[in-house]
């Protein structure tokens, strides 16, 4: 397998489960702020990646040399993810993940800017029409709420947290210094525990963590372990290997596993309208894949 190869395979597994993320977040957002489950998650995450790092390629004392590159990247992903839980206590969870196939668009800018890679005119036609089959089903196929720009208060919060994504992305290959994936996410987590713990400490100490409901620390654990440990490692990975929108490509098939959780959870098929615009975002990620 040819390292490009490798980069797709993992984005393939990234999201799938970050999917996940979205159908959990939004049970669990009314019950506990953003901020104090995001630190948990980070800690959990942290421990996780960190004790595979040292039984695999080993923490040597040079990577944490220049930690500001951590704690700048802790503090841009922290962004993303408390902004997204926020988004969550009143997003559609098949809309947030629309809006979060807008990132491809965002990182392919954020590349050139700090990157200088071009997007050829293939890619960027791409990228627009997975934009188009975004905001259809982020305005729910209603022609009008589009011109009106009549989108809901949760999804334009976690479009500033996509944002924030899609900066991360070209940070990566920009910040590292040669440091192995695994080592480099875990001094990302640690750097995320110290921005998003500094932020959100009087929510962590309000927090009466024993009379939480399950379901909170269910997402607790999958976002730790799924949509963290994993997954970061999976885009760090991959993004050593592809360019920032071939890595981000793969968020448009986001919304079609998301479906699919929402089908297990019970509550059926969206629209038929609303699903023409994820066959957009599936056409897209096809066209972004080709050499």
């Amino acid at each position: 397998m040819t390292p490009a190869q490798s980069g797709h395979l993992a984005m393939l597994a990234f999201s799938a489960l970050v999917a996940g993320s979205f159908s959990l977040g939004v049970l669990a957002a009314p019950y506990i702020e953003p901020a104090a489950l995001n630190v948990v998650r980070f800690v959990i995450a942290a421990v996780i990646v960190g004790t595979a790092a040292a039984l695999t390629t080993g923490i040597p004392r040079s990577a944490f040399q220049g930690f500001w590159r951590y704690l700048l990247m802790g503090g841009v992903f922290g962004t993303y993810f408390v902004l997204m839980f926020e988004g969550l206590k009143t997003a559609d969870p098949v809309a947030a993940a629309a809006v979060f196939t807008l990132v491809p668009v965002m990182a392919a800018g954020f590349g050139w800017l700090l990157l200088r890679q071009i997007t050829t005119p293939r890619m960027a036609m791409a990228l627009m029409i997975g934009a188009i089959g975004a905001l259809w089903v982020i305005f729910r196929a209603d022609i009008e709420a589009l011109l009106g720009f009549e989108i809901g208060r949760g999804e334009l919060i976690y479009f500033w947290g996509c944002v924030a994504h899609a900066i991360y992305t070209p940070l990566v290959p920009k910040l590292n210094r040669g440091e192995p994936a695994i080592v480099f996410t875990f001094g990302m987590l640690c750097g995320a525990i110290i921005m998003v713990g500094a932020y959100g400490a009087q929510d962590i100490m309000a927090t009466d963590w024993l009379a939480l409901p399950g379901i909170v620390w269910i997402t607790i654990f999958y976002v730790a372990i799924c949509a963290s440990a994993m997954t970061f490692v999976l885009m760090q990975y991959a993004s050593l290997r592809l360019p920032s929108a071939k890595v981000m490509a793969y968020t448009y098939l986001v919304p079609s596993w998301v479906i699919l959780w929402e089908i297990a959870k019970g509550s059926g098929l969206p629209p038929l309208a609303i699903l023409a615009g994820v066959v957009l975002t599936i056409l897209s990620l096809i066209l972004l894949l080709k050499d």
